[in-house]
């Protein structure tokens, strides 16, 4: 599997496995945020320099984020319902941006996600 794709991205899976692996709920979700937050850039460095292949591999990549993101959210109400609708804004903006590439729309989203991972860590 890994003789199929480029070494910067086997090491990027091999990078995020290690991480992901024995990691607590908060350190999964930072790598989620991290996670989106580079496929989104790589996304917009794609479409800019006309890689499709890489646009929709990294777009590809930030819809995962999004839906491991959404399947960790706690179902017991309060700030749940807030993320669940945040992330499901989200999952709906990327999927829009896979159909009609839109940069500043992603530029803004990955911004704010970036702002939200900032917030978190303090």
């Amino acid at each position: 599997m890994l003789l199929q794709q480029s070494p910067h991205e086997a090491y990027r899976r091999v990078d995020f496995d290690a991480r992901v692996t024995g990691a607590n709920p908060a350190e999964l979700v930072h790598v989620c945020y991290e996670h989106l937050i580079g496929a989104l850039g790589t996304a917009i460095h794609a479409h800019q320099n006309g890689d499709n292949g890489l646009k929709s591999r990294s777009m590809t990549r930030a819809l995962t984020a999004i839906t491991a993101l959404q399947m960790g959210v706690s179902q017991d109400g309060g700030m749940g319902d807030a993320l669940n609708q945040f992330y499901a804004a989200a999952r709906r903006t990327i999927l829009d941006c896979a159909v009609a590439f839109d940069v500043q729309q992603l530029a803004t989203m990955r911004t704010d996600f970036t702002e939200i991972s900032q917030a978190m860590k303090s």
